[in-house]
């Protein structure tokens, strides 16, 4: 058994979360937020055999969009200077962020 954890865009999370359901994967949703941009993000954990974890995998790709986004200035004063941008730029965002893991034990109470 594999539990998969993916991060994803809030934008992403309702398409990802009903084609999921529609394979009958169980999905735990998660609200969290991203650290670069400190946006909304969901994290999706679920459970799976391990032989159903490449379609797993590839229902996440599909679902999980690629977009650029306008990054404002972000002044250093009170703030990281690690993190200072000093001009507007594009950058891209989403997609999904995935880990896969082994499971030694599942219980359900």
């Amino acid at each position: 058994m594999k539990l998969i954890i993916a991060v994803i865009q809030d934008k992403d999370s309702h398409r990802l979360i009903d084609a999921l359901a529609e394979k009958e994967y169980k999905t735990t949703k998660l609200s969290t937020t991203g650290g670069f941009l400190k946006e909304g993000n969901t994290t999706l954990m679920i459970g799976c055999e391990d032989k159903e974890v490449s379609q797993a995998l590839d229902i996440i790709k599909h679902k999980s969009s690629h977009r650029e986004q306008m990054v404002a200035p972000i002044s250093p004063m009170g703030g990281n200077a690690d993190s200072y941008i000093p001009r507007p730029i594009n950058i891209e965002v989403g997609g999904a962020t995935v880990f896969v893991l082994p499971v030694d034990n599942f219980f359900q109470f």
